[in-house]
């Protein structure tokens, strides 16, 4: 018998741009010719029903009339079509159209395209390049930013996937204009988040700010849209993988993530994202980690937002308690929190630990108190 070394180590660098602005269709272009992605000349365009004659076509056609070969993937919009059987289906697609490892992906939409879309990057042909160009606000606030990527399944969201980084996002703020108004308010329960766990000022200027985002007033816009990507990077960038501080990019997420599935997502991300939110300052009041003011000033600007604070009355209660069990913070069969330290910060449990355990029986009072 023996044993025979394999030395792997390797240093690679993993950095990208996030370009913020308004109608970058032919910046995507031009960042390709001059080379973003290399000599690649073959793009597939993926996208979902909703974004497909919005944005994905015109994308498209620009590529094709920049003399590259470019095909679209399209697949039925919505959180409910973010599954392995869809991923099947697009991986499918490309391959009966002949793409392989010579090609880029280009994800086209929402939180749902990016999600996905970049899980298809990160495993077709063992791994492909691929660029995000943003169409929703909850995308430039969250999905698109980090390398997260994943699918849904009925027992669990967002629990097979990988981390993997793109060549570049662009946020196109524009694209924001043809958004439904839901779609807006969804997008701002991710970027309250953040204020939330990080900056004070940031939730002062949401709430005096808030009916200009509404507006899509190119100031506002492009700040919310600036302090989302700071305050995410300043997270990402010490913990990539997940291993401690990203964990306070769940506030929220606990019971936010349980209710969108339970209900069967009839709840945008968002909005099932902000009762979660809810949730968790009710229960950082009640371990004397906020005020009574700050509670209801978290509250109070969700709803400011036009976004829900309590959990419909179609849920059952007890059935969303057990289904918070299936959170990825779940540790030997554990509930653990987020949990926020006023408004702007959150609480270090130890060093690296920034979620504790919380008894189920404390987690349903809050549930139920809803």
């Amino acid at each position: 018998m023996g044993i025979f070394h394999v030395e792997l180590k390797k240093v690679v660098d993993e950095s990208y741009e996030i370009e913020i602005g308004f109608c970058l269709e032919d910046k995507l272009i031009s960042d390709i010719q001059n080379g973003l992605v290399g000599s690649i000349t073959k793009f597939a365009v993926i996208t979902d029903s909703v974004v497909k004659d919005l944005y994905a076509v015109r994308i498209l056609n620009k590529l094709i009339n920049a003399g590259y070969h470019a095909d679209l993937f399209v697949f039925d919009a919505g959180e409910v079509n973010k599954t392995r059987k869809t991923k099947e289906l697009v991986e499918d697609a490309m391959l009966e159209k002949g793409y392989r490892r010579d090609c880029c992906i280009i994800a086209v939409g929402g939180g749902v395209v990016t999600d996905l879309a970049g899980f298809v990057a990160g495993t077709f042909g063992r791994g492909v390049p691929f660029i995000n160009y943003a169409t929703t606000l909850l995308a430039a606030a969250d999905a698109s930013i980090g390398g997260k990527t994943a699918v849904d399944t009925p027992l669990a969201t967002n629990l097979i996937g990988l981390f993997n980084q793109p060549e570049k996002v662009y946020l196109d703020i524009a694209t924001w204009k043809t958004l439904p108004v839901r779609q807006i308010s969804s997008g701002l329960a991710e970027t309250i988040k953040h204020a939330c766990i990080a900056s004070k000022e940031f939730f002062d200027y949401l709430n005096v700010h808030m009916s200009e985002i509404f507006h899509i007033d190119k100031s506002a816009c492009e700040h919310i849209a600036k302090e989302n990507c700071r305050i995410k990077y300043e997270v990402v960038m010490k913990d990539e993988r997940e291993n401690g501080l990203r964990e306070v990019l769940n506030l929220g997420h606990t019971v936010g993530r349980a209710i969108e599935t339970v209900s069967g997502y009839k709840l945008l991300h968002g909005e099932a994202l902000s009762i979660g939110i809810v949730a968790e300052v009710k229960l950082a009041y009640k371990l004397g980690y906020m005020t009574e003011g700050q509670r209801d000033d978290v509250t109070a600007l969700l709803k400011k937002a036009d976004l829900p604070t309590a959990i419909p009355a179609y849920i059952d209660r007890e059935y969303l308690v057990k289904k918070l069990y299936t959170d990825k913070k779940v540790k030997n069969g554990q509930l653990r929190f987020v949990i926020q330290n006023g408004i702007g910060d959150v609480v270090a449990f130890n060093e690296g630990v920034y979620a504790t355990k919380i008894e189920e029986d404390v987690a349903r009072e809050i549930i139920f108190d809803m």
